[in-house]
């Protein structure tokens, strides 16, 4: 007897929907727990340097992503002479800018958010002063450090993520995102061992990143590497005659932050999103890394099931 024209769908179905989930297991393991990440950053728009591998993690790996951002973003206004027409408002003016960038870049940065999949940011409202490359300028004078680590403990203590993301703290990037990655790690240190995640630095870039050096005042920032240990090519290709890529997903975000004038023309540049490991994780660190990014990277010969399996996730 000839098979029915609606059994025959739905064995064709099942067994599209197996291959999928094979392929796109949290690290490759079925039994296993999805990923839990945190994000910590000095900006709203910082989730940038990891857009792609958070979308990855959140929205085709069943991950959970969280962000805490530090600053609320006054120190924009510099750059948003396109945005004061499109919001109404001299964001240029500084007494201005200061005073409504906080609440604008706060929603900027929550539909960027959604956009990646993350599903609780928090915001401290620490003042974003200026641009620096000083460090201690924010630990020591322009934050309340005590607060901020008080805010990460209890975020680490309550999320039990895996790992937690950094933007890396490289003595050539703002003194801002170097203070909010020596805070995490210093949140971290403090944990008893066995709570500790596994914490990464994280810079977007070309396929030849600057080999990185720890900031001599600060022992935590030391890494196991000079040059990054993981990648994600935001230039996968995959999907209809392969015309689309994740540099497509980093673009929505860019588009949300709006009031960064200087941060649009970031658009299909910094086609990898290169990781480093710190010194202060534990010695399986590297392992349980390698495992999160052989999930994370899009293996070729499966290029053309990412738009299968990112259709059959609800959105």
């Amino acid at each position: 007897m000839k098979p029915r024209p609606f059994l025959a769908f739905l064995m064709v179905a099942l067994l599209t929907i197996a291959t999928v989930a094979q392929n796109w297991a949290p690290l490759g393991d079925p039994a296993r727990e999805p990923v839990r990440v945190l994000l910590v950053v000095a900006h709203p728009d910082d989730e940038y340097e990891v857009a792609g591998t958070v979308y990855r993690i959140s929205k085709e790996l069943s991950g959970t992503v969280d962000q805490v951002i530090i600053t609320d973003g006054e120190a924009g206004y510099r750059y948003s002479s396109l945005a004061t027409p499109y919001y109404g408002v001299d964001l240029t003016n500084e007494a201005v800018g200061r005073a409504r960038l906080p609440g604008i870049r706060k929603e900027e940065a929550r539909r960027a958010g959604r956009i990646l999949g993350i599903r609780h940011q928090w915001f401290l409202n620490e003042r974003d002063d200026r641009f620096s490359l000083d460090a201690g300028e924010s630990l020591h004078r322009s934050w309340h450090e005590k607060r901020i680590l008080r805010a990460l403990q209890q975020r680490l203590s309550k999320g039990h993520y895996d790992f937690v993301f950094v933007l890396l703290p490289s003595a050539q990037t703002h003194g801002e995102h170097k203070a909010a990655s020596i805070l995490a790690l210093e949140a971290i240190e403090l944990l008893p061992a066995g709570q500790r995640p596994i914490v990464l630095g994280a810079q977007a870039g070309g396929g030849d990143p600057t080999p990185y050096k720890s900031l001599s005042e600060y022992p935590l920032t030391a890494a196991d590497s000079l040059n990054p240990q993981f990648h994600f090519d935001r230039n996968t290709r995959f999907g209809y005659q392969e015309s689309l890529s994740y540099q497509i997903v980093v673009d929505w975000v860019i588009a949300e932050h709006k009031s960064q004038g200087l941060f649009q023309t970031r658009c299909l540049q910094d086609r990898f999103e290169n990781f480093w490991l710190f010194t202060l994780n534990r010695n399986s660190a590297a392992g349980e890394a390698e495992s999160l990014f052989a999930a994370v990277t899009p293996r070729p010969e499966r290029a053309r099931e990412i738009g299968i399996a990112g259709a059959a996730k609800p959105q």
